[in-house]
């Protein structure tokens, strides 16, 4: 299925760095909660499904690659504001997506 250019221009695609990450015991899947400043846009919460390879400590810092302008979702007693983007592995497991330097927090992918 083809997409045209006004379709990919209406996804908002942000940097942004993690600055809290907490366990989410009631998702479905394991999965943390995360909360990234997007720099202008303020700070959003995310769930992520990343715990088989990403430990608590190691997201702290790092920035990240994510669509900011999605409707909040609701998962069990937490809000998603954003989707934060990897690749899919063989196993199911999620590599995060990230610049290969750092950049300014909410800087727009394109």
């Amino acid at each position: 299925m083809f997409i045209t250019w006004d379709d990919f221009e209406k996804i908002d695609i942000r940097t942004g760095t993690i600055i809290a990450v907490a366990d989410f015991p009631k998702a479905r899947k394991p999965a943390y909660q995360l909360s990234i400043d997007f720099g202008e846009l303020g700070i959003k919460r995310s769930s992520a499904q990343i715990v088989s390879l990403y430990e608590k400590e190691s997201l702290l810092g790092r920035q990240i690659i994510a669509i900011v302008n999605f409707e909040p979702k609701q998962i069990a007693n937490f809000f998603s504001e954003c989707l934060v983007l990897g690749v899919y592995t063989e196993k199911n497991e999620v590599v995060l997506l990230q610049p290969q330097q750092k950049v300014r927090d909410g800087l727009k992918i394109g």
